[in-house]
């Protein structure tokens, strides 16, 4: 005889399939959801089915959205000329949070790495190239991770991009703002030497 409700515990096994949420996390969001008012759990369910119904991949940029295309391929006051490349919308989220680029996006959804079998096929690459060819897109930067993996499709990207006309640029790295060089590594220590600007 089961110790736990079947729907309690049916609530826990999908709760713990979530990344980063362990079977001791999932039993304790289930169980704090049993004890708070039933119109909260509705809401949650509520936000999960209008989420899981509404929310759609842009044609365009491959960012999520309610509308195809999304807000910001359709919104007229950004710049057209520019198209910022990242791996993921969550990259997407933390550019657009600094309030300091107001161009265009295309959301890789992901990188090459042959090591965990994907390949640029894996990728929106070719949904990328097709959309610069006869644009009038002047630069396209390259806003990937600074791992192997990044690198490795930064300089995939270029190598396709440049023959299209468009300029090729990648995001600076270096030491983060409030980061000590006391605790920076070899490679990012060096980056940000490499990389360095005129103190005004």
């Amino acid at each position: 005889m089961p110790v736990i409700p079947e729907y309690l515990e049916t609530l826990i096994d999908e709760l713990s399939r979530l990344p980063g949420i362990g079977r001791k996390s999932a039993r304790r969001i289930a169980f704090h959801l049993l004890h708070k008012p039933k119109d909260d759990a509705y809401a949650l369910a509520e936000a999960l089915r209008n989420m899981v119904d509404n929310v759609r991949s842009c044609s365009i940029c491959h960012s999520l959205s309610e509308t195809d295309p999304c807000n910001i391929c359709t919104d007229e006051s950004r710049d057209r000329n520019l198209i910022c490349v990242v791996e993921e919308i969550s990259d997407l989220l933390a550019i657009e949070s600094t309030g300091s680029y107001n161009g265009l996006y295309h959301v890789l959804g992901g990188v090459i790495d042959p090591l965990s079998g994907i390949g640029p096929e894996a990728l929106t690459i070719q949904a990328l190239l097709e959309r610069l060819k006869g644009s009038d897109v002047e630069e396209i930067i390259i806003a990937t991770n600074p791992t192997a993996e990044g690198d490795t499709t930064a300089i995939y990207l270029a190598k396709l991009i440049r023959p299209l006309g468009a300029k090729v640029t990648r995001i600076a790295r270096g030491l983060p703002v409030g980061g000590d060089l006391e605790f920076a590594d070899k490679s990012t220590l060096a980056r940000a030497l490499e990389n360095r600007v005129v103190q005004d």
